[in-house]
């Protein structure tokens, strides 16, 4: 039976070995990471899933920023890595962790989540697009229509600026 628990349950070690089975050993260098530079997970919305003792999967989010040129800055939470060992990755582990995780950041009152996926599963199952995306500058590469967001409780956000790791987490 799959249990989907707080990450803290879940070695860090572990929880290593898990991203480097699904992403790689190479992951440091991707957009995702640079974007979320210098700060932690954020605890309540960060999951493990367990299959008894066996760490399976984890999904993470981060406190990101959409900063403006005027200085001010949008609050936003980064979805992502979402990570399941590949001997389980078509057993509905990932998506079990997104609807939790979708529920927490609903519960706690976020309501502007972004990632970097696949805007034709992200969109259908989850509610992502690319809608207010396309002009936002990011560090590094990435394909647009990969970069979506999903808005909830009438949330806008700019139509342009940078993301960045959140300043006051950085700060904290």
């Amino acid at each position: 039976m799959i249990e989907i628990v707080p990450l803290s349950r879940a070695a860090p070690d572990a929880v290593e070995a898990v991203l480097d089975a699904a992403f790689g050993t190479d992951r440091h260098g991707r957009t995702a990471y640079r974007m979320r530079a210098g700060v932690h997970a954020v605890p309540h919305l960060s999951f493990a899933a367990f299959d008894g003792d066996a760490l399976i999967g984890t999904l993470q989010m981060w406190p990101v920023e959409l900063a403006q040129p005027d200085g001010r800055a949008e609050p936003l939470v980064l979805l992502g890595p979402v990570a399941v060992i590949p001997c389980r990755q078509r057993d509905g582990i990932g998506r079990k962790m997104m609807d939790h995780a979708l529920r927490a950041a609903d519960s706690s009152g976020e309501t502007a989540l972004m990632l970097i996926g696949d805007p034709e599963y992200y969109g259908r199952f989850f509610g992502f697009d690319a809608d207010a995306t396309g002009s936002w500058e990011i560090p590094g590469p990435v394909e647009r229509r990969r970069l979506l967001a999903r808005l909830t409780g009438g949330r806008t956000l700019p139509a342009t600026g940078a993301i960045r790791p959140r300043q006051a987490a950085l700060a904290g």
